[in-house]
């Protein structure tokens, strides 16, 4: 998915798949240090800001108030997230029921008795599907006298065999819980191939034998598959993650309660003359303590950047590629909009 992303890999990983707490670090230190050089390069000739406690005092109350607010309404959002686990017994049972459903539909397109149950295993046996299915439409391909149509299915089923090897060793060990997964789940761009498979049938309806026909559509019966299996693991990771984020919210609260309470009360800034590293020490103890009395709204920021980036990724769910890529030159039927975006298909929505 990475190559399919037109921006930088810096940007791509921090977004994505940096480890949040290091994030969260991140923009704490960059609030600290820049608090240090702006307070650092404040005019000499101006009176000592420090010499008076007022607006040190009023600062760590305004960020006292926040961290209340912000941890209040957090606390709030997890009740929403768990509510959507409660219900009647009759709810509860079309949920089991639709996901039995499901797991069936599973079971008969891989051919096993049971399907996996670990997500990761369940998303590779889908993907290992449309692998295997990709092989023997090129193999009912192979008597059809069309070299255009050839040209078009040897890029197409390439392209999936390459990006399905990818996803399914991606997968391999990956646990429910961490970005992995979804992350696997993201880099197979289902949503170009189910427009390819679909648009090769449509165009060679009088030219494909009876096998090939057999072949796309297991194909695509394969990608319509994936499709909603990914949307269900992707919504029960953002369940996760807003959890995991609930609670290190707590968390983080306590340490910034203590500081901006002790900004509040027992700070005075004229009590530590000198400085450190050239720095004078009033300006790094009141940046210090402002950048932990942050450290909630950091681990807010460097979560919720993580679950738009994978939202805005994902928005639509089918044959639709709603952003630019760069893979047409696999599979060229001569439309400015294919040339814009072939076997890329952020797949995700792409």
């Amino acid at each position: 998915m990475r190559e399919r992303v037109p921006e930088s890999s810096r940007k791509f990983w921090l977004l994505s798949n940096a480890n949040r707490w290091l994030v969260a670090a991140g923009i704490a230190g960059s609030v600290f240090l820049a608090l240090v050089v702006v307070g650092q390069l404040r005019p000499v000739g101006t009176p000592p800001l420090f010499g008076q406690q007022d607006p040190v005092e009023t600062l760590f109350q305004g960020l006292l108030t926040s961290i209340i607010t912000a941890v209040t309404l957090v606390l709030t959002l997890s009740q929403l997230v768990l509510s959507q686990e409660q219900g009647p017994v009759g709810d509860q049972r079309e949920r089991m029921e639709g996901a039995m459903a499901f797991r069936r539909d599973v079971e008969s397109a891989i051919e096993e008795s049971v399907s996996p149950a670990q997500p990761s295993a369940f998303l590779r046996s889908l993907v290992k599907l449309t692998e295997r299915h990709s092989t023997a439409l090129q193999d009912a391909i192979a008597d059809v006298d069309d070299d255009e149509l050839n040209d078009q299915v040897a890029a197409f089923t390439e392209n999936v065999k390459r990006n399905a090897d990818a996803v399914q060793g991606s997968l391999e060990g990956s646990q429910f819980g961490e970005f992995d997964v979804v992350f696997s789940a993201l880099n197979y761009n289902y949503s170009w191939k189910l427009y390819v498979a679909r648009r090769i049938r449509a165009e060679n309806e009088d030219v494909l034998t009876e096998e090939a026909h057999h072949a796309l559509d297991e194909l695509v019966h394969a990608l319509e598959l994936f499709g909603p299996a990914r949307e269900h693991f992707k919504t029960l990771y953002f369940q996760w993650t807003l959890i995991d984020l609930s609670r290190t919210m707590l968390y983080a609260s306590i340490p910034a309660l203590l500081t901006a309470v002790a900004g509040i009360v027992y700070l005075d800034p004229t009590l530590f003359p000198g400085t450190v590293f050239g720095v004078r020490t009033p300006v790094v103890v009141v940046s210090a303590g402002v950048a932990v009395s942050l450290l909630p709204f950091a681990f807010l920021l460097s979560y919720i950047l993580r679950i738009v980036t994978v939202t805005k990724r994902t928005l639509s769910i089918g044959p639709f590629v709603l952003r630019e890529t760069d893979q047409s030159r696999d599979l060229d039927w001569g439309e400015p909009e294919a040339k814009s975006g072939a076997n890329a298909g952020d797949d995700d929505s792409e």
